[in-house]
């Protein structure tokens, strides 16, 4: 079987799920801060997306978007809606919701606009990236039909440059972060087209690509002058914002094709919609304990305690995991095949 056989026949190559579970530990980690939340942010999001662009279908019609859906959609508005509801009963009680005083109603709009920020989405900002992601599906789905692959990239670089256009001259965010969802497309698009390059890859060249890419994303990281943030369209040079982006992707892949031998970020690759929905509720219940049963209330973590933390948070998703995947496992994306 061919490397592109494998590639339509869904079959799971595991470093790549590696490489998927390096992002979504990094999503829990950067929410706790880190000194290396930055650089984090210069390829953490980007990596997703191209991850997922490698394995978009060969053809698209309305049964694939058709189940597509069902596997992003049910689960956010599922997770959104139960997220929101604890927060509204229970959370904006308690720590920095009681301060914030944001509205319950804008909340419960928020489920539906999927971006804003914590005026909108103080229930659980992470889930931004799931509506987010549909729409680069979506987007790309119909670059796809130009067919001919110098017309797609033509189509891609269109997609991305309109959302760096609306970012630097919009101070509005779109429903289901449409504007967010085009500059993704440029991550996502590149993924797929160069996904049986990487995949085929000898383990000597993954070394050397491994390297110079790694080096360009920490280059064009170290020149952009401030933080990313795709959520917020917060890019700071846009060039390099991309570079960095790509190039990281590109790098931390070939990093687990040179060292597949992380096999538990496997496992967390293959669950990530549960990991997104629930690792923040988990910092919650660890803060809830050290109030209740350690009497702290004021917390300072060390870098080293910040690392712990976020491997504390996943550890406590893992039960969920099980749970979910055992009785409901659509709400972790997974769902019968046609």
């Amino acid at each position: 079987m061919t490397v592109v056989d494998r590639i339509n026949n869904k079959t799971r190559f595991d470093w790549v799920d590696q490489a998927r579970g390096l992002s979504i530990f990094l999503v829990v980690y950067g929410h706790n801060f880190p000194v290396t939340e930055p650089y984090i942010y210069s390829f953490h999001v980007p990596l997703f997306f191209f991850i997922a662009g490698m394995f978009h279908p060969k053809a698209v019609n309305a049964k694939v978007i058709k189940r597509r859906a069902k596997m992003i959609l049910i689960p956010y508005f599922v997770w959104a809606t139960a997220l929101y509801l604890f927060w509204l009963f229970l959370g904006r009680n308690y720590g920095d919701s009681l301060v914030s005083k944001t509205s319950p109603l804008d909340n419960f709009v928020g489920i539906f606009y999927a971006q804003g920020g914590s005026a909108y989405m103080e229930w659980g900002i992470p889930l931004w990236f799931l509506p987010c992601i549909f729409l680069v599906f979506m987007i790309f789905s119909a670059v796809q039909r130009l067919q001919k692959q110098q017309l797609v990239l033509i189509g891609i670089a269109f997609c991305c440059a309109l959302g760096f256009l609306w970012a630097e001259f919009a101070d509005i965010h779109l429903a289901w972060s449409l504007d967010v969802a085009l500059v993704a497309t440029g991550f996502y698009g590149l993924g797929n087209v160069l996904k049986n390059n990487l995949l085929s890859l000898s383990r000597s060249r993954a070394v050397i690509i491994l390297t110079v890419m790694l080096a360009i994303n920490i280059t064009a990281y170290y020149f952009n002058y401030q933080k990313v943030d795709m959520y917020r369209s917060v890019y700071g040079s846009q060039l390099l914002f991309f570079i960095s982006g790509l190039a990281g992707s590109v790098a931390y892949l070939m990093f687990f094709r040179v060292l597949p031998v992380f096999r538990f970020l496997s496992y967390l690759g293959r669950h990530t919609i549960v990991l997104l929905a629930t690792h923040v509720r988990m910092l919650t219940v660890i803060k809830l304990f050290a109030v209740l049963v350690l009497g702290i209330t004021v917390f300072e973590f060390s870098e080293v305690e910040k690392l712990i933390l976020s491997v504390i948070q996943v550890i406590m998703v893992i039960p969920f995991i099980w749970l979910v995947n055992k009785y409901i496992p659509i709400l972790d994306g997974k769902i019968k095949k046609d």
